[in-house]
């Protein structure tokens, strides 16, 4: 099995957190990670899993705007710099055997902060695309920018990773039987 991580990250986070479940996902599969900015348009059918992930920004997945806006946040030291998952999940075809989405996110009720991975499934539901498993979210400390990842959600991330691994193992043996 072949997966593919590609992130969005401004300020280092959610690249982490993609680390984490990409580090989960090696027992199960051949395991690429790569930064929205160069992560390819066309999977070409080479791909079993896709799992994106971003942050979260003003409620949803990042714009241009809001993107502009977390760079100037940190002098214009950020992770992604051309594009975000919104624009790359317009852009990209192929369609995997699975695909899961994450974000990271302030801890507060995502009716109050939103969730880029939430607006990242309903865009790929919309398109006909059915997710392995729910939306995940992991979170970030919002009383500063940029915030760091609240303890313990790096092994949540791995853990994840491993759910995935074990979801798309079981997918596999059923369709094989």
């Amino acid at each position: 099995m072949r997966s593919l991580v590609v992130y969005e990250s401004m300020f280092g986070n959610t690249e982490l957190v993609a680390r984490a479940i990409a580090e989960g996902l090696s027992p199960f599969a051949e395991v690429e990670i790569s930064n929205v900015d160069n992560a390819p348009g066309d999977l070409n059918g080479g791909v079993d899993l896709l799992v994106i992930g971003g942050p979260t920004h003003a409620h949803g997945m990042s714009r241009k705007a809001t993107r502009a806006d977390a760079a100037r946040q940190v002098n214009g030291a950020v992770r992604s710099r051309r594009r975000g998952i919104r624009e790359w999940l317009e852009e990209f075809s192929c369609t995997p055997a699975g695909i899961a989405v994450f974000d990271t996110r302030v801890k507060a009720a995502s009716w109050l902060v939103g969730s880029a991975a939430r607006g990242a499934a309903k865009l790929l539901r919309h398109n006909g695309i059915h997710l392995v498993t729910e939306p995940e979210s992991f979170f970030v400390d919002g009383g500063s920018a940029p915030g760091e990842l609240l303890t313990g959600e790096l092994n949540r991330a791995r853990g994840w990773g491993e759910k995935l691994g074990e979801l798309m193992r079981a997918a596999r043996s059923a369709n094989a039987g």
